[in-house]
């Protein structure tokens, strides 16, 4: 009797956790199609839906930096059907730099895997008259206010990256926020904005057509897809370091057998051969992981960018 009693007490959570997934499962990627996190979270959905035995679908949802779209994540139902795609600004910068945020990274976040890391470029449209790193901190030095920058939004690595740069050359240049880095590549592409420092899948079509000049790649070392072009570093700017990286989370209040689910299926993709190459053409490392190990990488990202936001004095009006 006992035992049927025990059996009887354990067989709702059981069936709970072998019933999910019944039915397609969405990923928020809070920017715009055609941009990095949009091009890396397709390729985790595709792994990860042949893992599910039911379709990863893709809903793009920009704004305010990727903040809008996390934000919906983690206030979708708990229940492993909305999967939010993050990138390292929204958990890792904008805490720091906006007013004030909508959701509380220690208490609002299920951490399930780092997805990527993806080096970030230096590029600048082809009419400014610079070659190099040392050539445009020159020419914006000349010119001052006269250079302008787009990010992928306020707040977002993309811009703070930006702002090191100015504090660490003492440059003066304008920034101009975009809803994502794909509407801000194409103003870049068009000779809108002059310069701007985004993850290298985006810009490296355009480099290689001409489109666009590298001045730097903003890792410790040079990234693999460019490898004639310098790094910071390098280029006598150390500090100015700002690798990009995704992630992949969910609400906190997430059942734990639900999380253990999603984290089988994402390490899956991450770690199959079609998903590596995937990324690694488009000069992005799959970064599986614990969600334990993701948390401590994000404690170290916060510690670095508080300190850049705080150095720079920035906060975001959001």
């Amino acid at each position: 009797m006992r035992k049927l009693l025990l059996l009887a007490l354990l067989l709702p959570g059981l069936a709970f956790s072998q019933a999910y997934p019944s039915k397609p499962i969405r990923m928020i990627v809070p920017f715009p199609a055609g941009g990095p996190a949009d091009i890396f979270g397709r390729g985790l959905a595709q792994g990860m839906s042949g893992e599910l035995g039911q379709p990863v679908i893709i809903e793009n949802l920009g704004g305010v930096g990727g903040v809008l779209g996390v934000d919906r994540a983690l206030k979708s139902s708990p229940d492993g059907y909305t999967l939010g795609f993050n990138s390292g600004s929204t958990l890792s910068i904008a805490p720091f730099s906006f007013t004030k945020m909508p959701y509380d990274v220690k208490k609002d976040v299920g951490f399930i895997t780092l997805v990527v890391r993806v080096p970030e470029v230096v590029a600048v449209h082809p009419s400014l008259p610079v070659n190099s790193l040392a050539e445009l901190v020159a020419y914006a030095r000349k010119n001052p206010g006269k250079v302008n920058f787009g990010s992928a939004g306020g707040g977002s690595i993309t811009h703070l990256a930006g702002e090191l740069l100015k504090s660490e050359a003492k440059i003066d240049m304008v920034h101009v926020p975009y809803k994502g880095a794909a509407p801000a590549v194409n103003d870049l592409v068009g000779g809108q904005v002059q310069m701007g420092i985004f993850d290298v899948p985006v810009l490296l079509g355009h480099i290689r057509s001409g489109k666009l000049k590298a001045v730097a790649v903003t890792s410790a070392t040079r990234a693999p897809t460019l490898p004639d072009v310098p790094t910071t570093a390098e280029g006598s700017f150390p500090n100015v370091t700002s690798d990009n990286w995704y992630g992949l989370i969910v609400p906190a209040t997430t059942p734990a057998e639900i999380q253990r689910r999603i984290h089988t299926a994402a390490m899956a993709s991450l770690k199959s051969a079609a998903v590596m190459e995937q990324f690694a053409k488009v000069g992005g490392l799959a970064s599986p992981g614990t969600p334990q190990e993701y948390a401590s990488f994000l404690a170290s990202e916060q510690a670095k960018w508080s300190t850049v936001v705080t150095a720079i004095g920035f906060k975001e009006q959001n």
